[in-house]
């Protein structure tokens, strides 16, 4: 399995080269990478990401996730 995140902006459109903090490398499960984001959410929201949405390889996991606190 190879759990990644996809990356999306104000407009809902995928962010295709993602800046730091985003990770664009895989993660070793889906803990490790819904870990990643609950620790990051606020960065990764000041960097533009809208929301997230968990990938395992091609398959949607789940998501469109907003980053919003509201």
């Amino acid at each position: 399995m190879s759990w990644s995140w996809q990356y999306l902006d104000n407009d809902g459109q995928v962010i295709d080269s993602p800046v730091e903090p985003c990770v664009t490398s895989v993660f070793p499960s889906q803990g490790d990478a819904e870990a990643f984001v609950s620790d990051t959410w606020r960065e990764l929201r000041g960097a533009g990401i809208s929301a997230v949405t968990l990938v395992d390889g091609d398959r949607v996991v789940y998501g469109p996730m907003s980053l919003n606190s509201e």
